[in-house]
C-alpha cells in the first residue's frame, strides 16, 4: 500500500470508462455529469506566470518566454477551474468494520481515490478532508497533477481512528468555502444522523452541490448471524452477548428506518444520496448511481 496508486483499482476505472461516458460526460466532466458546466480549461483572463512543474500541461507553456530565458513558465489565470470539489472521508473506528473482504474504510478510500482521479482528470479542483472526531488531514482544492498525487498519498496513509464527529469537518468547511463548491461525503453515518443531515442541508442552502455516499457492510444491512455472538461497539468497546435470532427483527427494523430516514431527508433537502454495500463491486455501484444522476439533468 505504499504506492499511492494502489487504491486506483484498474477494474474500477475500467468499469467507469465502460459506461456511456462519451461527449457529454467528457465535456461536463467528472463521473457522467456531476456538474453541468460545459466550459473546460483555463479562463481567458491572464493573470501571471509561474515556474513549470512536472505534470503541468505543456500547452500552457509560454514558448516565447522560453526562447528568451531558456526556462519553462506556465501562464496562470484568475480562475483556472469552474468547479471546486472537496471530498470528506470518514476514517473513524466504525469504518474499519468488515464481515469479510473489503472494510468500509478500504471501500471508502478506493472510492475517494477514484473520484479524486476523475475530478483532476477533468482539470477541476479537488481537495480532501479525512476525519474521525477531529480533522486528520486537510488538502485544499487545487487543480495541479502533483496535488492529485498528494491526495493519493494521503489516502494511502489513512488508518482507522477513534470516535466519529461528522458535523465538525462539515461545519469547518462551510465557514471556509469562498465559492460554491461540490462537497462529497463518504461515511457510514453512524453518528447523530439528524445533525449530519441538518449540516449538509445548510451547506446545500449556501448553493453547494452535496453528494453523500453512505457506506455500509453487507452484514450491517442484512444481519446474517445465527449463533450466539458477542457484538462489540468498535468506538466505545461496549460489548453485548446475545442470540441473533432474539434481536434480528428489531435490528433490521431499526437499520431500515435509519437508512430510510437518511435517504428521505437528503432527497428532501436536494442532497444526492447513494447507499453503497461493500459487497457490491465499486464499479457497479458507481455505474448505477451515475446512470441515475445523469437522467436527472
Amino acid at each position: 500500500m505504499s504506492d499511492s496508486l494502489n487504491f486506483l483499482d484498474p477494474k474500477v476505472l475500467a468499469g467507469l470508462h465502460n459506461l456511456e461516458l462519451r461527449a457529454r460526460v467528457v465535456v461536463e466532466g467528472f463521473l457522467a455529469g456531476l456538474h453541468k458546466s460545459p466550459h473546460r480549461g483555463f479562463s481567458v483572463e491572464f493573470n501571471d506566470y509561474r515556474h513549470y512543474q512536472r505534470g503541468d500541461d505543456m500547452r500552457h507553456v509560454d514558448w516565447r518566454l522560453y526562447a528568451r530565458s531558456g526556462k519553462l513558465y506556465i501562464k496562470q489565470y484568475e480562475d483556472e477551474t469552474n468547479v471546486r470539489c472537496m471530498i470528506l472521508l470518514d476514517t473513524s473506528a466504525s469504518m474499519a468494520y468488515t464481515s469479510g473482504g473489503m472494510s468500509k474504510l478500504d471501500y471508502g478510500i478506493t472510492l475517494a481515490s477514484a473520484l479524486a482521479y476523475f475530478i483532476a482528470r477533468q482539470r477541476d479542483a479537488v481537495g480532501l478532508i479525512t476525519f474521525d472526531d477531529e480533522i486528520r488531514e486537510y488538502l485544499p482544492a487545487k487543480t495541479r497533477q502533483l496535488h492529485l498525487m498528494r491526495i493519493l498519498r494521503a489516502l494511502s496513509r489513512v488508518q482507522a481512528g477513534q470516535k466519529t464527529d461528522v458535523v465538525k469537518p462539515l461545519t469547518d468547511l462551510a465557514s471556509s468555502l469562498k465559492k460554491k463548491s461540490m462537497v462529497i461525503l463518504i461515511s457510514d453515518m453512524l453518528d447523530d444522523e439528524e445533525r449530519i443531515i441538518n449540516t449538509l442541508t445548510n451547506l446545500r442552502a449556501m448553493g453547494n452541490d452535496i453528494i453523500t455516499f453512505h457506506i455500509m457492510d453487507d452484514a450491517e444491512l442484512n444481519f446474517p448471524f445465527n449463533e450466539a455472538s458477542e457484538f462489540i461497539d468498535i468506538e466505545n468497546n461496549e460489548s453485548y452477548i446475545t442470540s441473533p435470532a432474539a434481536i434480528r427483527k428489531a435490528y433490521l427494523t431499526n437499520i431500515n428506518e435509519f437508512l430510510a430516514y437518511c435517504k428521505k431527508q437528503c432527497q428532501t433537502s436536494g442532497i444526492d444520496y447513494c447507499l453503497m454495500n461493500t459487497r457490491e463491486p465499486l464499479d457497479q455501484a458507481l455505474s448505477s448511481y451515475i446512470t441515475k444522476r445523469s437522467k436527472s439533468f
